[in-house]
């Protein structure tokens, strides 16, 4: 017998409301199937924890296990909005699917207070952050709870006979927006390929969604989409779409093109995509990594600086005690910055041009 949650997620398809209910995890689980009405197909609905939702074509063979995640940051709601109407769709039969998807909203607790996040940020915490020193609170758990949810995702292949791991695309766009303006408005973090070469086949992707400026991350990190990279070999990114705004109040028109080709990608529809040109992007790569050691720590340029804003060679940026943060190359950009933050965590990054072989 269906539940009331399923019940009306069957009727209404709002998986984002039932997912704002339960904060941090959800009574009951449950599945369903789903009668794609355009494409007569069928596909399996699990839901799977709180913000944790999974559709798998049923009879047909598919190639691709596809994460999509948002609400890492609870205030960044345009991708929260993308997800949930693509979702929506999904669940009420009105968009065929041709690949297994997993919808991911990471920290439903932090989108109820409207903040960034509750006690911890949760895109510092994966590859194992969360059990790192003697620190407990509800987002460690939850970073342990997505962390095995993307593992069971990409590794449970045999329980849905499916080929191989070997044998299949793995993605991950991890879907944000900036705290604060940017003269590039959308721009994506690649994370660090441990030698292995960067795809300009992803970056053409990410063009179709109206994302060319492009960050080459030169480290290993704790973030979601490094998490995914690194441990499953996931085509992945983080995704920084525009700037944070209150639900509804997002305009919706300037994310038209990642949402069609999300909307695409998911339901096996032609991509279209162009063939590389580097002329097309901005590509960064990070220089300087500007950790906060003292409360002292204080930027030294506006508050509505925006992201991608370059200062002259010898500029302070930051100071914190008695160091001196100064751009070392000409051309040297600010990005994320957050004087805000904890001790030992990052408060900016500066970035500087480069290219693609």
């Amino acid at each position: 017998m269906p539940t009331t949650s399923q019940q009306l997620l069957q009727k209404t398809g709002d998986f984002l409301s039932l997912t704002r209910q339960h904060e941090w995890s959800l009574p009951e689980t449950f599945s369903f199937e789903v009668a794609h009405q355009a494409s007569n197909t069928k596909s399996l609905v699990s839901v799977l924890d709180t913000g944790i939702i999974t559709f798998e074509p049923l009879g047909r063979a598919t190639q691709k296990d596809i994460i999509l995640s948002s609400a890492v940051h609870g205030n960044e709601t345009a991708p929260i909005e993308i997800c949930a109407d693509i979702i929506a769709q999904l669940i009420k039969g009105e968009l065929p699917l041709a690949e297994r998807v997993m919808f991911l909203f990471g920290n439903p607790a932090s989108m109820n207070i409207a903040k960034r996040f509750v006690e911890e940020n949760l895109n510092r915490l994966f590859s194992g952050a969360h059990s790192e020193g003697d620190v407990q609170n509800k987002e460690r758990d939850r970073a342990k709870v997505l962390e095995q949810a993307v593992t069971n995702f990409y590794t449970d292949l045999a329980a849905h006979n499916l080929q191989a791991a070997g044998e299949r695309e793995r993605y991950h766009y991890d879907l944000h927006t900036a705290i604060r303006g940017s003269k590039n408005d959308k721009f994506a973090v690649y994370p660090f390929r441990h030698g292995k070469p960067w795809k300009k086949s992803q970056l053409c992707f990410l063009q179709a969604c109206d994302v060319t400026t492009i960050l080459l991350s030169h480290s290993p990190t704790t973030t979601f989409s490094y998490f995914s990279s690194n441990n499953f070999g996931a085509d992945a990114f983080t995704v920084e779409l525009g700037k944070v705004m209150p639900f509804g109040e997002n305009d919706m028109t300037k994310f038209t093109k990642v949402r069609d080709t999300l909307t695409r990608f998911v339901s096996g529809q032609p991509l279209a995509l162009a063939a590389y040109d580097g002329s097309a992007f901005d590509i960064f790569e990070i220089d300087q990594t500007i950790n906060k050691y003292t409360e002292g720590f204080t930027l030294h340029f506006a508050d509505d600086a925006e992201n991608f804003t370059d200062f002259p060679v010898g500029y302070v940026l930051a100071t914190d005690g008695d160091v001196e943060h100064k751009v070392r190359t000409k051309g040297e950009a600010i990005i994320f910055p957050n004087a805000n933050v904890a001790l030992d965590q990052r408060a900016l990054l500066t970035v500087k041009p480069t290219t693609l072989d």
